[in-house]
């Protein structure tokens, strides 16, 4: 009946800055960190619960000995991760594969993620998609280093949510910060780079030419978002994705002034992440101090729960086929 509050695991990369330890407040080892797993049961790199009985324990190790906090899933790994992005300069550009070709070729699942923006520097944009109308055209392209040309740059400003389906080409660009909730997979083949060198090995880093061209979608096709809105007592509820379009996982946004009183309904549990303001949560007559960067699994236990004060949540649930 208690919440599983995690705290975060941190990844140090070569386009990270240091908003993520002034923003959430977080204890950052010195250095660039770039990504927050804040939600993580993904093998090695999994987040650690933070409180009650269960403190010191990685998720992955949660979600394996007490499978009935998660509703007895069946599927043997923690399925979703959700992540703070903070690019102090540009990502590499990148596409992840399906399930179908991850399992085959690297023993894994696939990655499909969706962006929701929570900062972004004026002027900024995202790689987000191609224009070759051809798998040969792709191809060419890349090889030549058509990059101005292949590459998609969407504008971008807090507020804006983007799905990201296994296949298509994407980068966050400089200036730009996210929650981003995705298949728990790290399997991610690297496109193009801009030709910089790794502090650490004096090399450019390593690339995935045929890979990245095996699995992208050709052509790109924007996915169709059917985003909608609803009022429940004092909370703006919008929901950004959810099956059929996102099979893998439900994700909403929740504005609070107030206090709204929900339940888990048909979800076995919730993933929720405090983006800005503060609150509280009750759950009978336990409450609990909710802040900007505070993390949790609400399990399959507590089915009604009441959230008060004024901030900002997102909010994901396992997909139908999780």
């Amino acid at each position: 009946m208690k919440p599983i509050f995690l705290t975060p695991y941190f990844r140090p990369k070569i386009w990270g800055g240091r908003k993520l330890k002034t923003i959430f407040d977080y204890d950052i080892p010195d250095g660039k960190v770039g990504e927050a797993w804040i939600i993580s049961g993904y093998k090695d790199d999994a987040s650690t619960v933070s409180t009650g009985p269960l403190k010191g324990k990685s998720l992955r190790t949660v979600y394996h000995e007490y499978p009935e906090l998660f509703g007895k899933p069946k599927t043997k790994e923690f399925p979703l991760l959700v992540k703070f992005l903070d690019a102090n300069d540009n990502l590499s550009v990148q596409v992840h594969p399906d399930d179908a070709y991850a399992a085959k070729v690297e023993n894994d699942s696939g990655k499909t993620e969706s962006w929701y923006v929570l900062q972004a520097d004026p002027g900024s944009y995202l790689i987000y998609g191609h224009t070759a109308k051809t798998r040969e055209e792709l191809a060419a392209m890349i090889h030549n280093g058509e990059w101005d040309r292949l590459l998609r740059k969407v504008p971008v400003k807090a507020g804006d949510f983007f799905y990201v389906p296994s296949g298509t080409i994407h980068a966050l660009t400089k200036g730009i910060m996210v929650i981003e909730t995705q298949q728990s997979s790290d399997v991610t083949y690297r496109l193009y780079d801009y030709d910089r060198i790794d502090d650490h090995t004096g090399q450019k880093r390593e690339l995935h030419t045929q890979k990245s061209i095996d699995v992208t979608t050709v052509p790109h096709i924007d996915p169709k978002l059917d985003l909608q809105t609803k009022r429940e007592q004092d909370a703006v509820i919008k929901t950004l994705v959810a099956p059929p379009l996102s099979p893998h996982f439900y994700l909403w946004q929740i504005d609070l002034d107030g206090q709204w009183q929900t339940s888990l309904n048909k979800h076995p549990y919730l993933l929720v992440s405090v983006i800005s303001g503060v609150g509280k949560l009750q759950i009978t007559d336990q409450t609990y101090t909710l802040k900007c960067g505070t993390n949790f699994i609400m399990p399959n236990q507590v089915k009604n729960f009441k959230f008060l004060g004024r901030m900002k949540t997102v909010i994901s649930a396992p997909g139908n086929q999780d």
